[in-house]
C-alpha cells in the first residue's frame, strides 16, 4: 500500500525532473512496459491514437512535449494517494488544469497513466 510520505516524494521528484526538463530524469518514474493515454497524444506524435504503451515511444511523446512548450513548467495544485496509485493535479502550460493518475508497481515506477485536462 502507498503511504502519503511516498506518493509526496514520488510528485516532489516527479515535478522536479519535469520543471528541469530533465528527459532521462522523467522517464526514470516509468517502467518499461508503461501504458499510457491522453487527449494530446495525437497532436503531439500527428497521429489519431490518444495512447502510448512502452518507455520508447513515451520518450518520443515527451521529447516532443518538451520541444513544443519550451517553457513548460508544473505548479502542483493536490495530491491524492490511493492503494497503489495516485492523482498528480497540477496547473499547466497557459494556467490549465491537469490531473494525472498514476499506478506505480512495486519498485515506484508508474506501469499505468491517464492524463486529463480541464
Amino acid at each position: 500500500m502507498l503511504t502519503q510520505e511516498q506518493a509526496e516524494r514520488f510528485a516532489d521528484a516527479w515535478y522536479a525532473a519535469w520543471n528541469d526538463h530533465d528527459l532521462d530524469a522523467i522517464l526514470e518514474h516509468y517502467a518499461d512496459d508503461v501504458e499510457m493515454t491522453s487527449p494530446l497524444v495525437g497532436a503531439l506524435t500527428g497521429g489519431d491514437d490518444a495512447g502510448l504503451s512502452g518507455k520508447d515511444a513515451l520518450r518520443a511523446y515527451f521529447a516532443a512535449g518538451l520541444e513544443r512548450y519550451p517553457d513548460l513548467r508544473f505548479e502542483p495544485v493536490r495530491l491524492f494517494v490511493g492503494v497503489d496509485s495516485l492523482v498528480l493535479s497540477y496547473e499547466s502550460v497557459g494556467g490549465a488544469i491537469a490531473a494525472e493518475v498514476v499506478f506505480l508497481d512495486g519498485s515506484g515506477r508508474v506501469t499505468r497513466y491517464a492524463a486529463h485536462y480541464a
